[in-house]
């Protein structure tokens, strides 16, 4: 049964690629994205409630867990609302003459080809979570390294090439490391070859006759070549650039559906690393790496001049923040979960606020955005309040997760902990520095207050709404497919 469903999601989304393709019909071409990606949600959404209620499908080509189940819903939300979004905001693009300066023709292709893509990056993504193949995973993630990489050059600008192809090599040496991590596994395996497909499940009952010094020695590899995807730092370099040139729907899906892809990936090689190893060795390395990402972005965040590079920064520290709650374990690892959900919500509503600031300045530069408040009033509201929650302030969720993450490392690990909220800290106030200047103050005098568009302003309100109503009630089901999480990660 998931397998149909999740077949019926795939078929939706190739489809509609296909006719976004053959056709010249820009309502068309939308509507067909826009209905792909409200059957994935709803496919998701029925996944995810069977996964809670009668457990786990590891046959087949396919598998759903639940952590799998958790990502597919994310990936599901980000990509319904980020398409919602994509279609009022290429049609504002195409009116400022920012998309299709050659003309009509012109802007038919371009408008179709950011379709193919858009519905191509998901589908990929759908399959890195669900195929029970590590090597198909891996396929299909640098699927989405490919697809992504003429999003981010979609404007044909230098600096976006320049972003694209800095994206293509990074996270391509990154994927080749994760490759040759992952044959690593393979060799000490002799159950089980010769019937074909070696996949996570086989992989997770052999892990007791695996070679413990092979094993690690791939996890070091998976780890930095998967973190590269994550954007863990020093792997980090790509994302400012990467997210900074991208389409705001596009920098919405990087951050909030591909960040938790990979990290799933990497996720799953740490569960039979630890039935090799023991867990203490993937805990140093997500520690490790964790906290250098929290320090990363601390330290670059006052210096920032761009508020999408902003969003940026603030997504690697977040996953260094989910890598030590993986790292400390137990009620840390359920925090972590929800910390990821959280994430993916109010940081794709900030790249869509973003998006609206950049159609109301024409500029990406923190220094030119002045007074937001007074031009685009809901906009501004919405960066301000996500602001807040993606930061960790209360009532949102995040500022729970933090402290669940921290109160669950502070007994073994208290200098880090510390050292963790002097940087959260640091962040804090480096973030309100930016987004105060930016929502208050005297506007541009060539800036005129525009009517804010319904369909662009709607997404990023529903996932706001979406991450508050989560921080006081967490549904039976996902709560259940958390805690299967805890237990198993």
């Amino acid at each position: 049964m998931y397998q149909t469903e999740l077949l019926f999601i795939l078929i939706s989304l190739f489809a509609a690629a296909l006719l976004c393709f053959l056709s010249r019909n820009r309502r068309l071409i939308e509507v067909s994205s826009l209905v792909a990606s409200g059957i994935a949600l709803m496919e998701s959404v029925a996944i995810s409630l069977q996964v809670a209620h009668f457990g786990a499908n590891v046959s087949g080509f396919f598998s759903t867990d639940a952590l799998e189940a958790v990502i597919m819903l994310i990936i599901a939300v980000v990509g319904f609302t980020s398409t919602v979004y994509s279609i009022e905001y290429l049609r504002r693009e195409t009116s400022k003459n920012i998309i299709g300066l050659s003309g009509v023709s012109h802007l038919r292709s371009r408008v179709r080809e950011y379709f193919i893509l858009l519905n191509l990056f998901m589908a990929m993504m759908f399959l890195a979570i669900t195929v029970s193949s590590p090597i198909f995973a891996w396929i299909f993630i640098e699927a989405t390294t490919l697809s992504t990489a003429f999003l981010i050059s979609f404007y044909n600008k230098p600096s976006s090439i320049e972003g694209a192809w800095k994206y293509l090599i990074i996270n391509s040496i990154g994927i080749l490391l994760a490759f040759f991590g992952t044959l690593l596994f393979f060799p000490a395996m002799n159950s089980g070859i010769g019937n074909g497909l070696i996949t996570w499940h086989l992989l997770a009952t052999s892990a007791a006759n695996l070679d413990p010094l092979v094993i690690k020695v791939a996890f070091i590899f998976i780890f930095i070549g998967y973190g590269t995807k994550v954007g863990f730092a020093p792997m980090h370099t790509w994302k400012p650039d990467a997210y900074s040139r991208a389409p705001a729907p596009i920098g919405a899906l990087f951050s909030g559906a591909l960040l938790p892809v990979a990290f799933a990936v990497i996720l799953k090689f740490k569960m039979i690393t630890d039935a090799t190893v023991g867990s203490l060795f993937s805990q140093n390395l997500f520690i490790i790496f964790g906290l250098l990402s929290v320090a990363i972005a601390a330290a670059i965040i006052f210096v920032s001049r761009n508020y999408k590079r902003l969003l940026a920064y603030s997504s690697i520290e977040n996953a260094g923040i989910m890598a030590l709650g993986f790292a400390f374990g137990g009620l840390g690892i359920f925090a972590a979960m929800l910390h990821m959900v959280y994430h993916s919500f109010i940081k794709s509503a900030l790249f869509f606020s973003s998006g609206n600031l950049l159609l109301a300045y024409h500029s990406a530069k923190i220094a030119s955005v002045r007074g937001v408040i007074n031009i685009i009033p809901v906009t501004a509201v919405l960066f301000l309040t996500g602001f807040f929650a993606i930061t960790g302030a209360p009532p949102f969720g995040i500022f729970f997760t933090k402290i669940f993450i921290l109160s669950a490392g502070i007994k073994e690990h208290p200098f880090i902990v510390a050292t963790v909220v002097l940087l959260a800290t640091i962040l804090f106030i480096g973030f309100l520095k930016h987004a105060s200047a930016m929502v208050f103050g005297q506007p541009p005098a060539d800036i005129v207050k525009e009517k804010e568009g319904l369909w662009l302003i709607i997404p990023p309100i529903a996932l706001m709404a979406l991450a508050l109503l989560l921080s006081f009630y967490i549904p039976p089901f996902l709560y259940t497919l958390l805690n299967k999480i805890a237990l198993h990660y």
